[in-house]
């Protein structure tokens, strides 16, 4: 058994750690600061180090980058309880060799050390190849499902792999995408989103395709298709479960051959793109029920990425909520803010609506809450009101009108905006500010 290294300033921690190691067979150094993990590394050559990250005026970064450099076979396991993309990318690029949040068992710590001896013996016998140089994003979220996709993202970024992601509406599948594009090699080309859901399935060819002139009453000059437009980038198929089997076969030939033929043209087109796509459904049940085809199924799936329910990820609304207040403060010259209590009922919620739906009730209370204060009451009455059930007092026109009000206020008169914080169309709002002699 090789000789380990635990970092940990939470003694309970660090002795459970110590203990669970060593009941395994390990030999265990545990200490509880920076300088004496940073001595330990000068004096010994550890093969596997486990360390917080956030420790003193130093962190577990510089422990990793310490440890890498005494020994750059050395294993390096990092835990926090205070995960971002940004520390994971950090993590990466010094070839740390897993990132695990907090709170965990201590068997699963035992799997990751054991999965590290076996790697290694085959590092023994080549190179290590631990980690890229991925700068930054802004994804929010601590949640160990948040973490794995940290760690997903990037490892992946920096392929070619055709990546699809899977989440309920709402849940961020689109800024997935976005942040694989980002800390790819293709971030200077375009990032093209298209909503197969949204296009008719008469039009999907020529809209991913393109069309030469005449292909088609109305085509009166050659089109370029949203493929060729994400040339040398990324092109995000969102809703990719959306495609009908006819279309499906095309869309097939393209990942195979990376050639476009635009409607009406004889002759196919190279295109040098990334495909990311997502969906909402479950690909694997309408590959079952004969509504996916298999072949393009398997070759979407070649990297799969979970984007989990905000209910899944509870332990993340507190942080969401916090960000979207500081942004609609800045956004809107508020001064807002949560009362504990108000941030326990976001925590309580079970958010049908995902992360979508959080910021733009959050949005909503910066700019309507009394004097700025968001307490308990204010957002249970928030969430009836996005719910459909009006509560009582005051007239509802009165409510109403005095809420239809500030949010034109907050947008400077703009009813597009305005209509989309109030959760309604914009003729919606149109007809109500006629009833209630706002026009």
């Amino acid at each position: 058994m090789k000789k380990l290294l635990v970092v940990e300033d939470d003694p309970s921690v660090r002795t459970l750690l110590a203990m669970g190691l060593e009941l395994e067979g390990y030999q265990v150094d545990s200490v509880a600061t920076t300088a004496e993990a940073l001595e330990r590394i000068e004096r010994e050559r550890y093969s596997i180090v486990i360390s917080d990250i956030y420790l003193d005026e130093r962190s577990g970064l510089d422990i990793l980058r310490a440890a890498r450099q005494r020994n750059p076979h050395c294993a390096v396991i990092l835990m926090t309880g205070r995960a971002t993309l940004e520390t994971v990318m950090e993590a990466t690029e010094w070839g740390a060799f897993d990132y695990i949040a907090k709170p965990f068992d201590v068997s699963q710590i035992v799997q990751v050390v054991r999965r590290a001896e076996e790697t290694l013996e085959e590092l023994e016998r080549g190179p290590a190849v631990w980690g890229q140089d991925l700068p930054a994003s802004e994804m929010i979220g601590t949640s160990p499902a948040i973490v794995e996709i940290y760690k997903t993202i990037s490892r992946v970024a920096p392929t070619d792999a055709t990546v699809l992601i899977e989440g309920e509406t709402g849940t961020g599948k689109e800024l997935v995408a976005r942040l694989i594009h980002k800390h790819s090699p293709r971030a200077n080309g375009p990032f093209v989103p298209v909503d197969c859901a949204a296009i008719p399935a008469s039009l999907l060819e020529s809209e991913l395709f393109g069309a030469v002139k005449g292909a088609y009453t109305g085509a009166d000059r050659d089109r370029i298709g949203l493929l060729e437009a994400a040339h040398k980038g990324t092109v995000f198929l969102d809703e990719i479960g959306e495609v009908d089997l006819g279309f499906q076969l095309k869309l097939l030939r393209f990942l195979q051959e990376r050639q476009i033929r635009p409607v009406g043209s004889p002759r196919p087109k190279p295109v040098d793109v990334r495909v990311v796509a997502a969906t909402n459904r479950d690909l694997q049940r309408l590959v079952e029920e004969g509504k996916f085809r298999e072949d393009l199924w398997y070759r979407l799936n070649v990297v799969r990425i979970r984007v989990p329910p905000l209910r899944e990820r509870a332990g993340d609304i507190r942080l969401l909520a916090l960000h979207f207040l500081r942004l609609y403060n800045e956004r809107y010259g508020q001064q807002a803010w949560f009362t504990e209590s108000a941030l326990e009922v976001l925590e309580r919620y079970r958010w049908p609506g995902n992360v979508r739906q959080l910021q733009h009730l959050v949005e909503r209370l910066t700019i309507l809450a009394p004097q700025g204060r968001i307490d308990d009451q204010v957002v249970k009455e928030a969430l009836q009101a996005m719910e459909g059930r009006q509560g009582t007092g005051e007239t509802l026109a009165e409510a109403e009108a005095e809420q239809i009000r500030r949010v034109l206020a907050a947008t400077k008169g703009n009813k597009s905006q305005a209509a989309r914080i109030l959760g309604i169309e914009r003729k919606t709002l149109y007809r109500k500010l006629e009833r209630l002699g706002l026009l």
